[in-house]
């Protein structure tokens, strides 16, 4: 059962497909479904990571550095009313989550395990075929066009790294195995090209 109605799932989608989505887009949020679909048995609160995935980029302006908050919010104030307190709160803090993919420290065990989980998933592209990544990066700098190349050269540079100084990409078990040998290749080879 889902969280959300017909009409919040066209308003989203709708905003999903402005002109300047290029990565963050009704295809990202379809590929996230399709893995909580995939991975459904390890939830234990599905309906609402299905809400996260929904609102975690309702609002994306890559000029801006509030899009997580923004996009909580909205979550608050749309689900306010139709979901508990606590569980609205574990929402809303599991969209903001999404803007540093660190877990947040939540009382409850399976909290953090599905936000683990939810992160893992956001950050699955990064351990696709190379071809995949490629367009990813290919898109997310179309979303920066406004920025100079030697600032994007700089800025990503800095994302990349900050990843691969991670012990660990991602944060599941069951995503490590799956994705993090790739995901280390295909942001060696992105930062080679920048630094090239």
């Amino acid at each position: 059962m889902s969280l959300l109605d017909d009409a919040t799932k066209a308003e989203l989608t709708a905003l999903y497909r402005a002109d300047d989505r290029h990565y963050h887009g009704i295809r990202h949020i379809e590929a996230l479904l399709g893995l909580l679909a995939e991975y459904h048995a390890q939830f234990a609160d599905r309906e609402a990571v299905e809400a996260v995935i929904w609102f975690h980029d309702a609002i994306y302006d890559s000029r801006r550095k509030d899009n997580e908050a923004l996009s909580a919010a909205l979550a608050a104030e749309r689900l306010h009313g139709h979901v508990d307190a606590p569980r609205l709160a574990r929402i809303v803090k599991m969209i903001e989550a999404t803007a540093t993919h660190q877990v947040p420290d939540f009382d409850d065990a399976t909290a953090r395990n599905d936000t683990a989980l939810l992160l893992d998933m956001d950050l699955s592209i990064l351990g696709a075929p190379a071809e995949t990544f490629d367009a990813y990066e290919d898109a997310v700098r179309r979303e920066y066009g406004w920025v100079s190349d030697a600032d994007w050269r700089a800025g990503r540079g800095a994302v990349l790294r900050n990843f691969l100084a991670r012990p660990r990409i991602f944060h599941t078990d069951i995503f490590i195995a799956r994705f993090e040998a790739r995901a280390r290749a295909n942001m060696e080879r992105s930062l080679a090209k920048l630094s090239g």
